[in-house]
């Protein structure tokens, strides 16, 4: 079966650099959003997988079952770097997973993508407003998303979940780009970037903040 030329320069082209990273991610989000996407063959780079990984993105993404980073950027299987956890913050395990992206795979950009009606920030407001923490590990996705809550309330935002899952996204871009020592050597190099996003779900639009 012939492969399209986009399909074909993604399983062939690295970008180059951060800023085209980002690029080739947005172009895919737009194809997506226009229900035009190239990556639908997944056979096509089967073999070629096997022999090794070099995605060019890491996405960190919540595990809300429909948000699928792929999908939404329209790249094949291989090309994304994907660490997943309700509420997309970034842990000491996932700051460790991002450093093995840049420092063995040669990731060029972090994306941390928030998404509309996110659960897990809605629950973290739950909780502070209730001033009661929900039972079970959930403590720990409430203490981690927490702070970007705070810093949004005192400012009455007309849409406290909205602006809380934003703020969420943009600390965490920060904490890719200046945890030290790999990600902020990288980023001050000129080798990575870290940016936010949100994935709003009716549309399939993905906007950088």
């Amino acid at each position: 079966m012939a492969v399209s030329a986009a399909a074909q320069e993604s399983v062939e082209a690295a970008p180059a650099s951060p800023e085209a990273a980002l690029q080739r991610l947005m172009d895919g989000n737009a194809r997506y959003v226009n229900n035009a996407a190239v990556n639908t063959d997944h056979s096509v780079t089967r073999a070629a997988r096997a022999q090794g990984q070099q995605p060019f993105a890491a996405i960190v993404t919540c595990s809300d079952s429909r948000v699928a980073p792929e999908l939404i950027f329209d790249q094949g299987p291989g090309e994304l770097f994907v660490v997943r956890v309700a509420g997309n913050f970034i842990s000491e395990e996932g700051l460790a997973t991002l450093e093995y992206g840049v420092a063995v795979l040669g990731i060029k950009t972090i994306v941390v993508l928030g998404h509309t009606a996110c659960g897990a920030v809605e629950a973290t407001i739950a909780s502070i407003n209730d001033r009661e923490l929900p039972p079970g590990h959930l403590p720990s996705l409430v203490n981690a998303i927490r702070p970007a809550v705070y810093e949004v309330m005192d400012s009455a935002p007309d849409d406290l979940l909205a602006a809380s899952t934003a703020q969420n996204a943009r600390r965490n871009a920060e904490l890719a780009k200046t945890e030290g020592p790999i990600l902020s050597e990288a980023y001050t190099a000129g080798t990575l970037n870290a940016v936010a996003g949100i994935y709003e779900i009716a549309t399939g639009r993905v906007t950088m903040l």
